[in-house]
């Protein structure tokens, strides 16, 4: 039986196609539904020319939270509509503690439909581990959901209350700005402050320092030229009011790695405030997963913590492993939905 599981999200498409109880495929494309729906439907039918038609399919989904909805509800009323047009009318819409929903039961339950992608994850996790920390750094946000007792010990449900308690924290691998929240910055051995535009994104500060793999460098810059350290460094610098020709590129690069520093201790502060309420997840072992995952491992690392990703215990054949750490929602909710019940045990 194949089943096929999509994470739609208002950056994203993921999709991953489970037969036999494994995954054996994943793959994501870039989805812009702010820009218009037409753009959701088409990437829709992109995606489904990959993982195919036939078999069950189950949706997850973030989208709903784009400025092309009037509101969250509508969000999801719509993108369910589309999935069912476009996907089939047979097509099961996830919604937590709810299980798996048709299209007739998603207004009533459009509260717990909306962004529920983090639970199915976590579910996942939770059946393999009495206690972890499961943390998931996409292009766009990082989740921090505490597994205890073997179930999701997560304190919010709906995005204003993860915020609230540190469970979902707007700092991804390539989208949104590196100034955000920070007065200042160090360039030539004095204190800047920090030019209030679009310059640069996260793409350009992980861009220069490496750690971006060669196939998730997705997202549009946003001065529409290229994707290489050296124009990363030419819009950096525009966050600091300067050329990029006014210093060496090594400036450049220590400005990334300060912004990459304090993106790290903004991830910390939130694990911190969890650990605060519950102070057993000190030393839960972390289990990773999204595209910025390398970063969690290397963190967990410096901090001696038992690290494992995503991918190391649930049953995915061996060419769709790293994919599949990358679009977990979508591995996560097509499992689910499959009955799929055997998952290893985290060491």
């Amino acid at each position: 039986m194949r089943t096929i599981g999509w994470d739609i999200g208002g950056a994203n498409i993921k999709a991953a196609r489970v037969e036999e109880g494994r995954v054996v495929a994943a793959t994501q494309r870039v989805c812009t539904p702010h820009l218009g729906l037409v753009h959701l439907e088409q990437a829709i039918r992109d995606t489904l020319a990959v993982v195919g038609a036939g078999g069950r399919h189950a949706v997850t989904m973030t989208a709903e939270l784009s400025d092309a909805f009037e509101n969250r509800e509508r969000g999801v009323l719509s993108i369910a509509a589309i999935c069912a047009r476009e996907i089939g009318a047979e097509t099961v819409f996830y919604a937590g503690e709810k299980g798996f929903l048709p299209k007739a039961g998603v207004e009533a339950a459009a509260s717990e439909i909306a962004s529920a992608n983090w639970r199915a994850s976590a579910e996942l996790v939770a059946r393999a581990r009495a206690l972890a920390l499961f943390v998931d750094m996409g292009s766009t946000t990082t989740d921090i959901i505490p597994i205890r007792g073997g179930a999701v010990a997560a304190r919010g449900w709906d995005d204003a209350g993860r915020l609230a308690n540190g469970e979902l924290v707007y700092a991804g691998l390539l989208r949104g700005s590196p100034a955000t929240g920070l007065p200042l910055a160090p360039v030539g051995g004095r204190w800047s402050a920090l030019v209030d535009e679009q310059f640069a994104t996260w793409a350009d500060v992980h861009r220069i320092l490496g750690d971006i793999p060669s196939d998730a460098d997705t997202a549009a810059t946003v001065d529409g030229r290229a994707k290489t350290p050296e124009a990363s460094r030419v819009r950096l610098a525009r966050l600091v009011g300067e050329n990029a020709s006014a210093r060496p590129p090594e400036a450049w690069d220590a400005l990334a790695r300060f912004f990459a520093r304090a993106q790290i201790r903004r991830i910390e502060d939130a694990i911190a405030l969890i650990e605060s309420r519950a102070p057993e997840m000190a030393g839960a072992p972390i289990v990773g997963a999204g595209v910025g995952r390398a970063l969690l491992a290397r963190w967990a690392r410096r901090e001696a913590r038992a690290y494992a990703d995503f991918d190391e215990f649930i049953p995915a054949a061996a060419e769709a492993k790293t994919a599949a750490s990358d679009c977990a929602p979508a591995c996560a909710v097509a499992l689910l939905a499959s009955g799929t019940r055997k998952f290893a045990e985290i060491r």
